[in-house]
């Protein structure tokens, strides 16, 4: 089993950054590769659509709104691994008003090496965590001066 963890530290409150990626079907509201995110199964199973049409299906594990927590599972997807699972999860820093955002993953690769399937997925995290700072600070621009 191979794994990844990508953080980053950024100057908006922690339920602030959970308000707009708590909810499992909001991807699309922060992801630009993710243009779409349908939900089944009372909001526990997501598709997603990639920027090339490939479809992604994650199935929602655990759920933790007082933590900022989720972890799923990949059930569907164009990636050379097997038994993917992940969470991403926001912390509050001792600096007030500021959040870690952490997106962690574990995976068994398959036709892939180890070092390939982990820098695979730790630059999805690492692009999706700059996006998000990218979209926090869109929303609120005066943040972080």
């Amino acid at each position: 089993m191979a794994g990844t963890t990508t953080s980053i530290d950024v100057p908006f409150s922690p339920d602030h950054v959970w308000q707009l990626i708590g909810g499992f079907g909001s991807l699309p509201d922060w992801l630009p590769y993710i243009p779409a995110s349908e939900l089944s199964e009372g909001g526990r199973v997501r598709s997603l659509k990639n920027e090339e049409g490939d479809v992604i299906v994650e199935r929602l594990q655990a759920f933790d709104e007082e933590a900022r927590s989720y972890t799923y599972a990949i059930l569907r997807a164009p990636f050379p691994v097997t038994g993917y699972l992940s969470t991403l999860t926001v912390h509050e820093l001792p600096e007030p008003g500021s959040a870690r955002i952490e997106w962690s993953g574990s995976f068994t690769p398959a036709g892939t090496s180890d070092e390939e399937a982990v820098a695979l997925f730790h630059g999805i995290y690492a692009d999706g965590l700059a996006a998000l700072e990218r979209t926090l600070r869109e929303q609120n621009p005066a943040a972080g001066r």
